[in-house]
């Protein structure tokens, strides 16, 4: 079942880290599109979220954020680089002897001023990673399910177009009979009135040239097989906004020159009937992943 490009999806997960929330906004585009916006303490998850969601989504423009908000407030950890400590103090040491002890004892208020001696502690995110990555892959789920709600109402509205159409089609090859005959009888009248003497064998192929100008049967062969494949694949799975569109504009092609050789009103009404429908359906495809 086709699945539409636009959509919305919000997923949010609390924990010690505070409360993770991923946003996902789809609308339409050629091709897949990502856009993410991460918080600092993620940043390393880019390549990781970009594969899952191009795995997970096919066409369109997708703005991702995800945030962090409301984290435990708490003091920072400190830790004390052991081994440069214990250089520092065998330093002071060897300075003291050189100088006979002018120096004095040292003072370990000196040694934490030293640069590198006492360091923040990192924090362990590894289970922010995870969570994060699972809360992307849920969301990108939710994105898919509303688009594919949007897919089948514009499935009904594209099936019940090309109903429509072929309506029409059939509508048109119904009266073939009738107009040839109506133009035969139009230049049969019109010779008459000139009275004018014609080769019957010479009217008869003037007469064919005319009805095969005006043939039309082989567009409506046409028109028809493109409403039958635009339906199935409508019902099949995978992409499919791309294959539609093209056909959309080989109807479009085939109502424009079942118009300019229709000798009828009629006809030539329901070709403009036809290609307000196409228009609609097309309308309706470029928002189809």
């Amino acid at each position: 079942m086709i699945r539409s490009m636009t959509g919305f999806a919000r997923r949010e997960r609390p924990g010690p880290w505070g409360r993770l929330t991923c946003e996902m906004r789809a609308v339409n585009h050629r091709y897949l599109e990502l856009s993410l916006r991460l918080p600092d303490e993620l940043r390393g998850l880019e390549n990781d979220i970009r594969q899952l969601l191009s795995k997970a989504l096919r066409r369109g423009k997708v703005d991702t954020g995800i945030y962090l908000r409301g984290a435990p407030e708490t003091e920072p950890a400190l830790e004390l680089n052991g081994p440069l400590v214990k250089q520092l103090l065998e330093r002071s040491a060897d300075v003291g002897s050189m100088v006979g002890g002018i120096a004095g004892p040292t003072n370990p208020f000196d040694i934490l001023r030293w640069p590198g001696v006492v360091r923040e502690a990192e924090r362990d995110f590894s289970p922010l990673l995870g969570e994060t990555l699972t809360l992307v892959e849920e969301a990108a789920a939710d994105l898919n399910e509303a688009r594919a709600r949007e897919g089948a109402r514009i499935f009904e509205m594209i099936r019940s177009r090309c109903s429509g159409l072929m309506e029409q089609v059939t509508t048109v090859r119904a009266r073939l009979p009738d107009v040839s005959a109506r133009i035969r009888e139009k230049v049969i009248e019109r010779i008459e009135q000139l009275g004018a003497q014609v080769d019957a064998e010479r009217l008869e192929q003037e007469l064919a040239l005319i009805a095969y100008k005006m043939d039309v049967e082989e567009e409506l062969d046409r028109l028809g097989s493109h409403i039958t494949e635009t339906l199935r694949i409508l019902e099949s799975d995978g992409p499919a906004g791309r294959r539609l569109d093209f056909l959309m504009q080989e109807m479009n092609r085939e109502a424009n020159t079942l118009s300019s050789k229709s000798q009828d009103v009629e006809t030539t009404r329901a070709a403009v009937d036809m290609k307000v429908l196409i228009e609609q359906v097309r309308e309706q495809v470029q928002n189809i992943e």
